[in-house]
């Protein structure tokens, strides 16, 4: 008896062997770990956070691998060369998106602006969010809506500076939400002057669910049998918060319906008041009424919303914790502002332009903490080919993008804060070693937007304020779970005015 279960054993394991490495050879596969388990294929490799334990497995396996996620394949690119293969000459066959829960619900059936598959619906979704919603023109017309924000976050800061500790997580996080809600809707909901207290509690709420929700990794879509049986509840979930993200957003829309009236009077771009983005769209639906249905509307918002909001909060958080940490930075950042704007006025959005530095160390913290580490998955439409090897069609594709950014073959002490390096570089992108943003067809449509806000506020905080660690320890840099990789622990800090702003500060 011994002897045969030795026999099968044997049996089994060159089946395995056969199947892993001959087959896969003849195909033109990339490299996989071995072994592929039957059911979980890959799955019980896998540990948070998951951009570290991929960017491993590529390093023992190669700069592009092939995974089994229970029933998906999923290939992982972790270098430039390789990203650039997959982003332009590959870009329109990995231009649409894998088919997971949260595209069902909260993308309202694959059919939202980050959803959709690549098809004429959605590049006419890229063509409103690019010209009539993200336009430089439309976010120059609502420049005056981040000046709020920014200054009302530094007269809070001015408030409780008296050796106070400040949780700047919560500043950063609700600062940008009422400058989305603001542009959307015309709405604020967190700090002073809001008017709607029920309403804001409401938003509050589905703001914390739909963070809560989005950024957890589902294994229902890996292992669809746990969702069919209900185990682990997913769905249910998502199914409720969509309910109430429906409804809170179509109450927006009919409000804004009523104030515009038939003529859309008052709204009018060259006189009247600013349009919001839900202005806008209803302006478009007045033309197009079979296509910019209310469904449309509410799934171009909430996308806008909800990527527009933690991604740009949690790189300040990022880059003012590096700050903290490395004090020598901060000042020379603090003596460029002086220089270049002086010390009788405020940073002003048009200043960034003129603060290299600043700019540099944007740059450092989209490389060492990119909030979007594996980006977007996207997903074959047909087979390819990618460093050579066979890509088959209905493949899930992850860039790497913090295994790039951090390779200590690219990068010289990747994991040293030096903006420096970023000296004479102009924008944001450093070929595919650096794409804070993605690139193709699926590349963000919010840069625009998120650089303005990025640069107005961390440069305005660096000219008021001088800023303190709480204690002697260094920042924890701890990187906690998520899709747009959070701190693990929010960053509380300490901040004074500077003596030469004081009087500025105080007359906000």
């Amino acid at each position: 008896m011994d002897s045969l279960y030795t026999y099968l054993a044997l049996i089994l394991a060159t089946y395995f062997l056969i199947k892993h490495f001959l087959v896969r050879k003849i195909q033109n596969k990339p490299p996989s770990p071995f072994p592929t388990l039957p059911i979980l294929g890959h799955l019980h490799l896998l540990k948070k956070p998951l951009h570290r334990t991929l960017a491993k497995i590529s390093a023992r396996h190669g700069s592009i691998i092939l995974l089994r996620f229970g029933s998906r394949p999923v290939v992982v690119v972790s270098s430039p060369s390789a990203a650039e293969e997959c982003l332009t000459k590959n870009d329109i066959v990995f231009a649409n998106r894998p088919r997971l829960l949260a595209g069902k619900y909260l993308g309202y059936n694959y059919t939202s602006l980050a959803w959709a598959p690549y098809s004429d619906h959605w590049r006419n979704l890229r063509r409103i969010a690019s010209l009539e919603i993200l336009s430089s023109h439309r976010l120059q017309m609502l420049s005056g809506i981040r000046d709020d924000e920014v200054r009302s976050v530094i007269r809070r800061l001015f408030r409780a500076s008296a050796g106070d500790q400040v949780d700047m997580k919560k500043v950063f996080f609700e600062m940008m939400l009422n400058v989305m809600m603001r542009m959307i809707a015309g709405k604020r909901y967190y700090g002073e002057n809001v008017a709607e207290v029920e309403q804001a509690a409401r938003f509050r709420e589905i703001v914390v669910e739909t963070f809560l929700l989005a950024g957890a990794t589902n294994i229902g879509d890996f292992l669809p049998i746990l969702n069919w049986v209900g185990v682990t509840g997913a769905e249910k979930r998502l199914m409720a918060l969509q309910k109430k993200r429906n409804a809170f957003m179509q109450e927006l829309i009919e409000e804004h319906r009523r104030g515009m009236g038939i003529d859309n009077g008052g709204s009018d771009e060259s006189g009247g008041k600013k349009k919001t983005m839900i202005e806008v769209l209803l302006s478009l639906q007045e033309t197009e009424p079979d296509y910019y249905k209310d469904e449309i509307i509410r799934g171009i918002t909430l996308v806008l919303l909800a990527a527009g909001t933690d991604t740009s909060a949690g790189t300040m958080e990022w880059a003012l914790s590096l700050l903290l940490n490395n004090p020598h930075v901060l000042k020379k950042a603090q003596i460029e502002i002086d220089n270049k704007v002086g010390q009788d006025r405020l940073v002003n959005e048009s200043d960034i332009a003129d603060l290299p530095y600043l700019r540099c160390i944007i740059n450092e913290t989209f490389r060492m903490f990119p909030v979007g580490p594996l980006l977007l998955p996207h997903e074959s439409s047909e087979p390819c080919m990618v460093g050579g090897y066979r890509i088959p069609r209905g493949t899930m594709l992850m860039i790497n993008l913090w295994a790039i950014q951090n390779d200590p073959k690219i990068w010289e002490d990747p994991r040293e804060f030096k903006p420096e390096r970023f000296e004479g570089l102009e924008g944001v992108r450093d070929g595919f070693k650096l794409m804070p943003f993605g690139s193709g067809r699926r590349g963000c449509p919010g840069e625009g937007l998120a650089m303005r806000m990025l640069g107005f506020a961390l440069g305005s905080l660096i000219q008021c304020f001088d800023w303190d660690r709480v204690g002697k320890d260094m920042v924890d840099l701890t990187e906690g779970n998520g899709l747009t990789m959070p701190k693990a622990q929010p960053l509380m800090a300490k901040c004074r005015p500077r003596p030469n702003m004081m009087n500025l500060i105080s007359h906000i």
